[in-house]
């Protein structure tokens, strides 16, 4: 009975972290993990470790667990708000990116006050699909690790304006049909309605737009789709593919 009782309590409590935690973390914003500083790192683990605190530890009431992890996040925010309003601020807490390699040669006194080494240099640069240092004219290492490479102008990529071609314009595809639904709203975006989409899929063989899974409106103007049985063999040997070439 005692079991029991715990169980239901500890599943109480796990409720009440997840669903505070998922609330937290969507208030402290939503930089990706390569975007982190190691301070971001430290408070995210310290938070979850509180959010589990307060699911198993039945040695003390719930509460005073919830308000340390409710400051915690409060004094996340409060960083956060700092560091964007503050420039200095940013410098002191998040750190400041710097300069490894300029103009191809290698700054070993940065590289000391960091204490980045030759192999941490290199690594990255592999990352990067750089395997001759001589193709280096600047490396700056991020504040959150990250480094940043520009290759010397004549190892740099070639691209459109450079050879004074035009391309067409592109753009983001919108959703028209998502899971069988038609999206009523975004048809509206693009000025058309749902008897132009009808057409639309009736030209493609499609009765109702039940049978697809996403339909979307390309920047080219063309439509895109998607159906739910799509006519593919099943269980095909890709050494038994005899595509187009």
């Amino acid at each position: 009975m005692i079991l029991l009782n715990e169980g239901l309590v500890v599943f109480v409590r796990g409720i009440i972290a997840f669903f505070s935690l998922l609330i937290f973390a969507r208030v402290l914003g939503k930089k990706q993990i390569s975007q982190l500083t190691l301070f971001d790192y430290i408070l995210g683990i310290t938070i979850g470790s509180m959010a589990a605190s307060i699911t198993t530890d039945l040695s003390s009431c719930a509460w005073p667990h919830w308000v340390g992890l409710l400051t915690w996040v409060a004094a996340g925010l409060g960083i956060d708000l700092l560091t964007t309003k503050s420039r200095y601020a940013a410098k002191c807490i998040e750190g400041e990116p710097t300069i490894i390699i300029m103009n191809g040669k290698i700054l070993e006194n940065n590289m000391r006050k960091l204490r980045y080494n030759a192999t941490n240099l290199l690594q990255q640069l592999r990352t990067k699909d750089i395997f001759d240092l001589s193709e280096v004219h600047y490396a700056i290492l991020e504040a959150n690790g990250e480094l940043t490479v520009l290759k010397k102008p004549e190892l740099q990529t070639l691209t459109p304006k450079d050879m004074n071609i035009s391309v067409p314009n592109t753009g983001i595809g919108i959703e028209l049909i998502y899971d069988g639904i038609v999206v009523d709203l975004n048809l509206k975006q693009i000025n058309r309605d749902r008897k132009w989409l009808k057409a639309q899929l009736q030209s493609h063989g499609i009765k109702d737009p039940s049978e697809v899974f996403l339909a979307t409106y390309e920047a080219s103007g063309s439509l895109y789709i998607d159906k739910f049985k799509d006519k593919i063999q099943k269980n095909i040997d890709i050494g038994d593919y005899k595509g187009p070439y």
